[in-house]
């Protein structure tokens, strides 16, 4: 009985040292949260504008661009995963890499090469591990996403966007990133960058109305050939921060589950304790007592 009190006393202190990591990890997710939210609603409205521009000498002329041109033969897609570096977020990483997989199940479905391009320590280790290739990696930084990265990552694309396939081109670029919805909900999601198929703020003329002209100065061509790597990185720079701010949230509440199953254990353990600590009095007492009656008995 005393070894099983033991025991229940070595789970109820290891409960409690493990309570005090966890917390100490939900505070640090909850204080850099906040930092993280202004940050990616501070992205958003640029991202929207540039979308807009393009969208709008996409829509108002007729120029046929490598940036809004559906190719005729789409060979190869680039796929690019935005994981974290640090796990210890619930299902935060296997949400976004199941989301990658069905993609390029799609994507191989419909006859096209899938190309991965893998951003974070988990996404590298999960294609490591499984011995996958890919183009390239970016690590670091995901929990602190900084711009230069997002231009990096947006020049290899684009590199590898503007490339025919016969070189080790692509001719679709999809991003696969899990959405800061609230700090409950983080959703993967998938959107494809290029070809540019959504156009923001374009609707269709009434009866009686005409679409105003634009002139474009410099050319149309020249325009697109500017707005390209600039639509790029701010996509993937939101994209970043999206996800950076969604992996805080998934952080905090997987730790503050974490420190409640802690709390839990520690009274099943405090109450097991108790049980067999009351168990061992009890014997005792019955030994005492037992012994009492057999020395009375023998006088």
């Amino acid at each position: 009985m005393g070894a099983q009190l033991r025991v229940y006393r070595q789970k109820i202190k290891s409960a409690q040292t493990t309570k005090k990591i966890t917390r100490a990890m939900e505070l640090i997710a909850a204080s850099r949260i906040a930092k993280a939210q202004a940050r990616m609603a501070a992205s958003a409205p640029y991202s929207r504008a540039i979308t807009r521009a393009v969208s709008a000498v996409a829509t108002f002329s007729n120029v046929d661009h490598i940036l809004t041109t559906e190719p005729e033969k789409v060979e190869r897609a680039a796929v690019v995963i935005f994981s974290s570096d640090r796990g210890l977020a619930g299902a935060f990483n296997s949400n976004v890499l199941r989301e990658a997989e069905e993609l390029a199940s799609l994507l191989r479905s419909q006859g096209k090469d899938v190309v991965y391009y893998l951003v974070g320590r988990k996404s590298v280790g999960y294609f490591a591990f499984r011995k996958r290739a890919f183009a390239r990696s970016w690590v670091g930084e995901t929990d602190n996403p900084v711009f230069d990265t997002a231009r990096e990552i947006g020049d290899a694309l684009v590199e590898a966007f503007v490339a025919p396939a016969s070189e080790g081109g692509v001719d679709e670029i999809h991003i696969v990133f899990n959405r800061f919805v609230s700090m409950l909900t983080q959703t993967p999601e998938v959107v494809r960058l290029l070809p540019l198929e959504v156009v923001e703020g374009v609707e269709e003329p009434t009866e009686g109305e005409v679409f105003p002209l634009y002139e474009f100065e410099p050319e149309v061509g020249d325009v697109l050939d500017g707005l390209l790597p600039v639509y790029i990185e701010s996509r993937i720079f939101n994209a970043m921060l999206q996800s950076a701010t969604a992996k805080h949230a998934a952080t905090q509440k997987a730790m503050k589950s974490a420190s409640d199953n802690a709390d839990n254990l520690i009274k099943d353990y405090t109450r097991l304790a108790n049980n067999a600590r009351q168990s061992e009095i009890t014997q005792q007492i019955s030994e005492i007592v037992g012994g009492a009656d057999a020395l009375s008995g023998s006088k």
